[in-house]
C-alpha cells in the first residue's frame, strides 16, 4: 500500500516537473542530458588531476573512474530489469499526458538512472578529492550532476525517484571510490 502511495506520488511529480517544460528550454535540457556533451569537464578534470596528483595519480584515476563508472552503469542496468519499471514515456497511464523532448523514448525501464548515478558518481568522486583544493569548482560539479539528473525527468524518460536513487547510488559509489583511491596512493606512495 505504502508502496503503491509512493509510486503514485511520484508520477504525480513527474508529471508536474515534467510539465515545467517549454520548447525554449528544450534546447539546453536536451543538450545536457547527452553524456558526450560533457566532455569538456571530463578534459578538465583530467587537467586538474594531473596539475594535483602527477602522472602515477591521474593514471589511477582514470582507472579509477573507469570503474566507478562500470559498475554504477551496470548495477542501473541490474536494477532496470530486475525491478522492471516501465519509463515514462512507455508508461500508458502516463505516456499520453506528458512531454517526450527526444524524437525517442529509450528503453523500456527506468529504474534507476544511470545518467544520474554516472554524473553524481563523477561528482562524488572529484568532491572528495578536490573539496579542500577547490571548493567553488566542487559546487559546479554538484551543480552540473543536478542538472544532468534534472534533464532526464524534463526529456520525460525518468521519473523523479529514478533520478534520486540513481543520484545516491552514484554518489556512495563515488565517495567510496575515491577513499579507495586514496588508500591505492599512499599504498604506491605516489
Amino acid at each position: 500500500m505504502l508502496l503503491d502511495q509512493l509510486i503514485q506520488l511520484d508520477e504525480q511529480l513527474f508529471l508536474f516537473l515534467n510539465g515545467l517544460g517549454t520548447p525554449s528550454w528544450d534546447g539546453f535540457w536536451l543538450f545536457m542530458t547527452k553524456t558526450r556533451n560533457s566532455f569538456p569537464l571530463y578534459l578538465l578534470l583530467f587537467v586538474l588531476s594531473y596539475r594535483f596528483f602527477g602522472l602515477k595519480g591521474t593514471l589511477i584515476i582514470l582507472v579509477a573512474i573507469a570503474l566507478l563508472i562500470t559498475c554504477t552503469d551496470q548495477l542501473s542496468n541490474f536494477f532496470k530489469y530486475g525491478v522492471q519499471r516501465l519509463r515514462p514515456c512507455h508508461d500508458p497511464d502516463i505516456s499520453g499526458v506528458m512531454r517526450l523532448v527526444k524524437s525517442y523514448c529509450g528503453g523500456k525501464y527506468a529504474f534507476f538512472s544511470a545518467h544520474a548515478a554516472n554524473s553524481f558518481a563523477v561528482a562524488s568522486f572529484f568532491t572528495a578529492l578536490f573539496s579542500k583544493k577547490w571548493p567553488v569548482f566542487v559546487g559546479f560539479l554538484v551543480l552540473w550532476a543536478l542538472l544532468v539528473a534534472y534533464s532526464r525527468i524534463y526529456i520525460g524518460v525518468h521519473f523523479p525517484l529514478d533520478v534520486i536513487v540513481g543520484a545516491l547510488v552514484g554518489a556512495l559509489f563515488g565517495w567510496v571510490f575515491a577513499k579507495l583511491y586514496i588508500f591505492a596512493l599512499h599504498k604506491i606512495g605516489a
